[in-house]
């Protein structure tokens, strides 16, 4: 009789011991799954704020000619303040609406990415930077007649500075349209003066240093004669914006379904070794 009490005992605690060790096991993969999960986010935030951010705010959210981001936010929901802010923008300052419902490229999913992104600097650093490559430009260029500045360097400076506003091509994205004829006497004039000061109560900042911006005129030059290549057909300029992939591995609901197999084949066999030995 106790031979009976004390194996079926042990099978008691052994069947009980399995249960608990894979209800462990699954909790431990939905945690790793979430951190998984959290990665990919702070992934894809990081190469969009490399790719729409950084030329105004820094790469490292300190700040350029944009707000200063890496900060911890005095809001009771700072990711709703955070979020409002990029999708709506900020009327009559340098923040467009970044939205596609507010007529901007981004989707709320990338929001959402971008959002979770800027509010890891809150613990005071950054915890992942995305390195995109320096622009090139595909094509040999030729200053317009009367035109001092140099294309091609103004071409890398367009792509580090002005593509996330005005498109790769000059098309247009949150900023005007510049692959265009210019109806004006003296275009590089017109031009130079909006760069260098800005248009007050837009969202186009003065980026002249003289007027608290990151370029000289030299830079300024360069970025004129590069516009002015431009009548109609746009000069094509690799930004240099290489996808970071997901993070690879084994599915969880593979894991989970192979651990409980294991856990009833175990089950199994012990019963068949009690009932052998009875």
């Amino acid at each position: 009789m106790l031979r009976f009490v004390i194996k079926h005992s042990i099978g008691y605690y052994f069947a009980l011991g399995l249960i608990v060790g894979f209800l462990t096991l699954v909790t431990s993969i939905r945690s790793f799954a979430q951190e998984e999960e959290n990665l990919e986010q702070i992934e894809l935030g990081a190469q969009l704020f490399a790719e729409n951010c950084a030329v105004c705010h820094g790469e490292d959210g300190q700040g350029r000619i944009g707000a200063r981001l890496a900060k911890d936010w005095p809001s009771i929901r700072p990711d709703l303040q955070v979020k409002d802010t990029i999708m709506r923008g900020i009327p009559g300052t340098l923040m467009p609406a970044w939205a596609q419902v507010n007529g901007g490229p981004l989707s709320d999913e990338e929001i959402d990415a971008l959002v979770y992104y800027i509010l890891t600097w809150q613990s005071g650093g950054p915890t992942y930077i995305f390195q995109s490559q320096t622009p090139t430009s595909q094509f040999k260029l030729t200053p317009p007649p009367g035109i001092t500045g140099d294309p091609n360097r103004g071409a890398l400076l367009y792509g580090s500075n002005c593509a996330v506003c005005h498109g790769v091509e000059g098309e247009g994205r949150v900023g005007a349209l510049l692959a265009k004829d210019w109806p004006s006497i003296r275009p590089e004039l017109r031009i130079r003066s909006v760069i260098e000061s800005g248009v007050e109560g837009s969202v186009m900042p003065a980026w002249g240093k003289v007027n608290g911006g990151p370029l000289t005129n030299q830079d300024i030059d360069d970025l004129v004669a590069f516009i002015l290549t431009w009548s109609g057909d746009a000069i094509s300029i690799e930004t240099g914006e290489p996808a970071v992939g997901p993070l690879t591995g084994w599915p969880v609901w593979v894991i989970v379904i192979g651990a409980f197999v294991l856990m009833i084949v175990a089950i199994v066999y012990y019963s068949r070794q009690r009932t052998s030995e009875d």
